[in-house]
């Protein structure tokens, strides 16, 4: 296991934001990360996981220990008549995990599909989409603590889920390096097409199909998680942006939650403004708001914002990630100016 000095990191985050690390490591095997956590050279140096480095901003070089997590392996663990258990590694793409599961018929995470990042990464965020949440399927996280390399299980409960949160983003943030994660998912049917815009897309899909079209708009259709996952996929790359050609970290902000109150205080004043009800919680989409401001498609130098989707900050060249941060503020100020709603960053700053 070689530990790199100086180690630049720009192709190591999809914001292509050149910054150095003062130590890199890669950690293979369990193993290898237990004995990185006892080195007596690390044991008082900061220290940052890696995955995929799809949902990072650094603003500066990081002086201390970067790990990139490249354990991978995915496997069956047990299943019955209803369900699969299968545990996957930290470092696998958490795409790949979604076709493993999909193409062997399994319901749960196909609706998450074409989230960037690794698996790893995906119980700090507690990845959403178009109605689903990991917390939904996630059994338990595995993780190794970085004081004293002792191993610990998680629990569903215990990681503490909220909306793209969760207790490593907090109390035990930095705390814990995810080594892997177990999940349970359905051999029952249990399509989730609570999103108008995966229903619409979906139905027409269907209507145009060999077959099916001109069969009327009672046909009944019945997906398979392949369906569902492809046809996520398919709209997730009409509307946003490729960072292997545009570098970006996907949604830079969350969506708002609102009282209901307040809902209506908008709607009266906005009554074009989009809502959306998840779970008994009001949402307003981000990139609704940041549109009405103007910032849609706006470009401030080398940064700007993506002409297809306001939420997302793209870098459309050399950008420093307090450039991109200081695009976000403005935005931020403005969106509270004319709102009074405060947008929150779902990316997380290394600052």
């Amino acid at each position: 296991m070689k530990i790199h000095n100086n180690y630049s990191l720009s192709k190591l985050n999809t914001f292509g934001i050149s910054v150095n690390a003062r130590f890199f490591v890669e950690v293979n095997n369990e193993q290898g990360l237990k004995e990185i956590f006892s080195a007596p050279e690390f044991k008082n140096s900061k220290k940052l996981f890696l995955g995929g480095g799809s949902n990072v901003l650094f603003t500066k070089d990081f002086d201390g220990l970067v790990i990139l997590n490249k354990l991978k392996g995915i496997e069956v663990l047990k299943e019955d008549s209803k369900n699969v258990a299968i545990r996957c590694m930290g470092g696998d793409i958490w795409h790949d995990l979604v076709i493993f599961a999909t193409d062997r018929g399994l319901w749960g995470i196909e609706n998450l599909s074409l989230i960037p990042g690794t698996v790893g990464a995906a119980p700090m965020q507690n990845i959403g989409a178009y109605g689903a949440e990991l917390k939904d399927v996630l059994q338990n996280v595995e993780a190794y603590s970085v004081s004293d390399g002792v191993k610990k299980v998680f629990s569903n409960g215990e990681c503490e889920f909220g909306y793209r949160d969760s207790i490593f983003k907090n109390e035990l943030k930095g705390k814990y390096f995810i080594t892997a994660i177990t999940l349970k998912l359905s051999k029952i049917p249990k399509p989730n097409l609570s999103y108008k815009i995966l229903r619409e897309f979906l139905e027409k899909s269907a209507r145009n199909a060999p077959g099916i079209a001109g069969a009327g708009r009672n046909k009944i259709v019945s997906y398979t998680p392949k369906d569902i996952s492809d046809a996520v996929s398919r709209i997730r790359k009409s509307k946003l942006p490729d960072p292997a050609i545009i570098p970006n970290a996907g949604s830079f902000f969350k969506n708002i939650f609102v009282s209901g109150e307040k809902m209506k205080e908008l709607l009266a004043i906005y009554p074009e403004m989009p809502t959306f009800e998840e779970n008994k919680i009001i949402k307003i989409p981000s990139g609704w708001l940041i549109e009405q401001c103007g910032w849609k498609g706006k470009r401030l130098g080398n940064v700007g914002v993506h002409e297809r989707q306001a939420v997302v900050l793209v870098n459309y060249g050399s950008a420093s990630g307090a450039e991109v941060l200081a695009l976000a503020d403005k935005i931020i100020a403005e969106v509270k100016e004319k709102f009074g709603l405060e947008l929150v960053p779902e990316v997380n700053l290394i600052q």
